[in-house]
């Protein structure tokens, strides 16, 4: 039995398609959207039409943006000979944030994952194997540690060291806060591994 009208029923089933909204916090997002001003309605949908419209990827490092090349890949300032591959857009903006790297990046949009399907084609490799014909000196893997980031590492890893370009992958462990007897032993062994002089 339907408790709302027709309209607040498809706003609901449009909200609870999105990635991590349940029934409940889409019938939430539908009824703030039928409480607020008309204005910021329009303002909403004008900015989702937009975004939609006009996000592309970058012509370089297959981020999103809304121009040809996004800030970091036409900022003369950044080092375009280390290039950090990153599986998503959203572990660009994460690096972005501690203000400390100086090179450039490049996105793969997924990682590889044989249970799900998704092959080397199916990724931004084949962009990333062209931007290695430039000057690049070193390709930091910032994948995930999951089983797909760290395939999808050791996939980078071999086609990338026959060039000669030197290859480093980020180092996991102990995080900043952790305590050592709640941390796993694949964990524990990785920082011991990625131990550095003091």
């Amino acid at each position: 039995m339907d408790y709302y009208s027709s309209h607040i029923n498809r706003l609901i089933e449009q909200f609870s398609r999105l990635p991590g909204i349940g029934t409940k916090s889409a019938q939430r997002l539908a009824f703030h959207i039928i409480h607020m001003p008309k204005d910021q309605v329009k303002q909403l949908t004008e900015a989702i039409q937009g975004a939609r419209e006009n996000v592309q990827y970058c012509k370089e490092c297959c981020t999103l943006t809304d121009q040809e090349t996004c800030p970091i890949c036409s900022n003369p300032k950044r080092d375009h000979k280390q290039i950090m591959v990153v599986e998503n857009t959203r572990d660009l903006a994460a690096y972005e944030k501690t203000g400390k790297f100086e090179g450039v990046y490049h996105v793969l949009h997924g990682a590889i994952s044989p249970m799900l399907g998704i092959g080397p084609d199916d990724i931004k490799l084949k962009e990333l194997m062209q931007r290695l014909q430039g000057e690049v000196e070193e390709v930091i893997i910032a994948t995930n540690s999951s089983l797909e980031g760290e395939t999808t590492a050791m996939y980078i890893s071999k086609l990338i060291k026959p060039t000669g370009i030197r290859v480093t992958r980020i180092a996991s462990g102990v995080p900043v806060g952790g305590d050592l007897e709640y941390i796993d032993e694949v964990t524990l062994l990785r920082a011991l591994e990625g131990r550095v002089e003091l």
